[in-house]
């Protein structure tokens, strides 16, 4: 394995497995734990963001890897291209919403599910290798 591989890895379990870890498993939880729901609410909305740029940053990243493995046309031939422009796409939403201070919050539900959910399919996906020698 090659750097860019190795990177694309480490990057993908970050955001991806943040994203997952977030909405699937911490947040169950603290409703379960029987904290008050503005607590929760509150949390939610200051912890959501940070993973949203964290997975922007990092997509932005395996964009590089997959430009680097495969050349630049990969990034909207390649599923693996499309999906990261994919999540930078709802990134942007998701920020949009939040920096016009529009009070759209299932757009941003909508917004991160489907960040989540591309991030499970880039899962599935081979890691980018450089083609050639």
């Amino acid at each position: 394995m090659n750097a860019g591989a190795i990177s694309w890895l480490i990057v993908q379990t970050f955001w991806v497995g943040g994203i997952w870890l977030l909405q699937f498993l911490v947040m169950p939880a603290l409703i379960k734990l029987g904290l008050a729901p503005l607590l929760i609410d509150d949390l939610m909305d200051t912890l959501k963001p940070l993973l949203v740029g964290l997975a922007a940053c990092c997509a932005v990243l395996q964009a590089v890897v997959l430009i680097a493995a495969s050349g630049l046309p990969s990034l909207w031939r390649d599923i693996r291209g499309q999906l990261l422009l994919t999540v930078l796409l709802m990134a942007v939403g998701y920020f949009a919403v939040h920096w016009l201070e529009l009070q759209a919050p299932r757009w941003q539900l909508f917004n991160y599910m489907v960040l989540a959910f591309c991030g499970l399919l880039l899962v599935l996906q081979p890691v980018p290798a450089k083609s050639g020698g």
